[in-house]
């Protein structure tokens, strides 16, 4: 697999400890909606997990720059996203990945917890700038209202596409509208909230628990597993 390059823009804060990072490409790059690639700080040892780590793409296909989003913490790989500068060039492998939006899908649904929704923001933004006819129902866990990251960006897409449906599941309130459930994603909130759940292609990222909790909860709720979509963000 071939290195390729990309120059930092800029960064945008999402939440306290989430931020988003753009870049420019190198040379034109193609990635599908929901891929994600590995981002390496140390070309000299590929292997080290250290400072070479994965990371999904936040933005869709069609923007002008390359994003992806991580909840920064005092890790080495952290660091090293903190301190670019407007500029530097960074090198990444990719794009991979096999939990992917395709263009005939006419109802989906979400089940995310945290940082999951970075994948999300690429699939939502590619149904929109392709104006595709898509049933999304996107059900988001996290702990309060604070810890949602993209909450405005979301709320602007369901603006501009009707055919997304927003639901946030929070841990603790208060719960300050109707698109808010107080409690963690369950089998009656989906009842609730995606009622048609086993006639929707389901994608489920974040970390290993989550994945392995939802994955588990809807197939004991009668969909066809390969109806299912995951992506377990490890190591993050």
């Amino acid at each position: 697999m071939t290195y390729i390059t990309g120059t930092f823009l800029e960064k945008v804060q999402r939440t306290s400890t989430i931020e988003s990072f753009r870049f420019r490409w190198s040379a034109p790059v193609t990635f599908l909606p929901g891929q994600f690639s590995k981002v390496v700080f140390d070309k000299d040892r590929p292997d080290n997990s250290a400072q070479n780590k994965f990371l999904s793409f936040s933005s869709p296909p069609q923007a002008p720059y390359m994003e992806m989003t991580k909840r920064l913490s005092q890790s080495v790989f952290s660091e090293k996203l903190r301190t670019l500068e407007k500029g530097d060039e960074v090198s990444f492998l990719g794009p991979m990945g096999a939990c992917t939006f395709q263009d005939d899908f006419s109802k989906i649904g979400f089940l995310i917890g945290g940082i999951g929704i970075t994948p999300v923001m690429s699939i939502a933004g590619y149904v929109i700038a392709k104006q595709l006819p898509v049933d999304m129902v996107l059900i988001y866990a996290n702990r309060d209202k604070e810890h949602i990251a993209f909450q405005q960006e979301l709320r602007a897409f369901s603006k501009e596409c009707p055919g997304l449906h927003l639901l946030f599941a929070v841990d603790e309130g208060p719960c300050p509208d109707p698109h808010f459930h107080l409690g963690r994603i369950d089998r009656q909130l989906i009842e609730t909230g995606m009622p048609d759940y086993r006639n929707r292609t389901i994608f489920s990222y974040g970390p290993p628990a989550m994945v392995k909790a939802m994955c588990e909860l809807c197939l004991d709720m009668g969909c066809q597993r390969e109806n299912l979509r995951t992506e377990i963000f490890a190591g993050y």
